[in-house]
């Protein structure tokens, strides 16, 4: 029995068409990755920030965190809360604001420009 098998089995291998060359691979194309996202010029202008430069623009922080070299400055407002992440230069020098995130008071996306401005504006003239 496990002759016809294997008989059969060699039979069956030789029908089947022609034998295709295997395709050659495309040359690499580079794809080009996404652009990166706009930075606008309100956020530019908080990077690089110091925390008391920080405070003068937004007034007391709600909430101020450090862990080691690091510090985290929040400022909340009835729109929105802008969270300030200052790290030292280089490992040394004050620390400035190197990442800054903007969200809604319920957590929902906003745009920095528009939460900076709004942060800016609760603030006394002639601070």
């Amino acid at each position: 029995m496990r002759f016809w098998v294997l008989a059969g089995g060699l039979l069956l291998s030789g029908c089947g068409g022609e034998i295709v060359p295997a395709a050659r691979p495309a040359a690499y194309v580079a794809v080009p990755s996404a652009a990166p996202a706009p930075t606008s010029a309100v956020a530019v202008a908080v990077k690089g920030q110091t925390a008391p430069r920080l405070i003068a623009q937004f007034g007391p922080p709600a909430l101020d965190a450090s862990e080691g070299p690091a510090r985290k400055l929040q400022f909340a407002g009835p729109i929105c809360v802008l969270d300030a992440y200052l790290y030292p230069a280089k490992g040394r020098g004050e620390p400035v604001v190197t990442y800054l995130d903007t969200r809604q008071r319920d957590g929902g996306p906003i745009d920095q420009a528009s939460c900076v401005a709004a942060l800016a504006l609760r603030q006394p003239a002639g601070r």
